[in-house]
């Protein structure tokens, strides 16, 4: 050992011991996510769609960026993309809210204090049929 930095003992057998152990943690996540959301989807999808009497108390939006590094012929790339998720709040009757996800693109339609029939089906909202009746309370 000189004493200029680290020798190449336990230190650089321990770094090829930790890697593919964190690499295989990283990879049990992404599968997770993946799993997760594939589920998710799956149960909203058969869920029974229910129209219900609603106002739009109301809207949110939920940008989420992601940026992915990656080597590419010795050069150093990075590819970064965005998505937008929307959100619209509704109170029923009974004075309950419950936030739904927008699958259907009704954020641009729709403003705070409409009221109407919405059609939900499971955590998203899917429809909604404005009503010129009497507001809700």
């Amino acid at each position: 050992m000189n004493g200029f930095g680290p020798s190449f003992g336990g230190g650089f057998n321990l770094m090829f011991t930790i890697i593919p152990i964190l690499v295989g943690i990283g990879f049990i996540f992404v599968i997770g996510g993946i799993l997760y959301s594939l589920i998710n989807h799956a149960k909203n999808a058969r869920a029974p769609k229910e129209s219900c009497y609603a106002r739009i108390v109301s809207k949110r939006m939920d940008v989420r960026h992601h940026t992915n590094h990656h080597n590419h012929d010795g050069a150093h790339h990075s590819t970064n993309s965005s998505r937008t998720y929307y959100y619209i709040t509704l109170e029923f009757d009974n004075g309950t809210r419950k936030e739904y996800l927008d699958v259907k693109n009704l954020y641009g339609l729709v403003v705070e204090g409409d009221t109407g029939y919405a059609a939900v089906q499971g955590e998203w909202i899917v429809a909604f049929e404005r009503s010129h009746s009497e507001p809700l309370r």
